[in-house]
């Protein structure tokens, strides 16, 4: 007898992502492999036919040296987003390939958890949700953007099982 095939949105997601994982720090409390690519997952939107990603985790000399030359600004931050073959103006169009890398400083991203005083892993999960969400084409420029972008990541924060990123901001 034939069984009959269950909808599962995480296998279909893991079909769809194609996801690179580099570790160039040997920083304290980094996620698992496993995490960085459930958090990834998560993150991509249905209607993605096929996500090749990069996420690599570095030091604050990396971070800031990247950051430098490719935005301009002389400072590591927590989370840097490349996306590869965007439309400058409209970003990835719903169904269109994705390829793009993440990079997220370990130092920064550690200092911010502390100083926030939330668990390192939720501010992990919630970047690599973060940078998943610019791959896709969403922004925080604008006001009605960010909303939009805020709205995602929290819905996909809680459904991981993590707090609201922004409930402090908006407290």
């Amino acid at each position: 007898m034939k069984r009959a095939k269950r909808y599962n949105p995480v296998r279909q997601a893991a079909e769809r992502l194609t996801l690179s994982i580099q570790f160039a720090t040997a920083a304290d409390g980094l996620p698992s492999a496993a995490d960085l690519t459930r958090w990834a997952l998560a993150a991509l939107r249905p209607g993605r036919s096929n996500a090749e990603v990069n996420l690599r985790l570095v030091a604050a000399d990396e971070a800031r040296a990247l950051n430098r030359d490719f935005r301009g600004k002389d400072y590591a931050t927590n989370v840097l987003t490349f996306a590869l073959h965007e439309d400058e103006d409209e970003g990835y169009a719903t169904g269109q390939d994705l390829f793009g890398d993440i990079v997220l400083s370990t130092d920064v991203v550690a200092s911010e958890a502390t100083a926030q005083g939330i668990a390192l892993s939720a501010h992990y999960a919630h970047l690599v949700v973060h940078g998943m969400l610019h791959l896709q084409g969403f922004d925080h420029e604008e006001d009605d953007e960010a909303q939009i972008m805020e709205a995602l990541e929290t819905v996909i924060m809680l459904r991981l099982g993590y707090s609201d990123p922004y409930a402090m901001e908006k407290a």
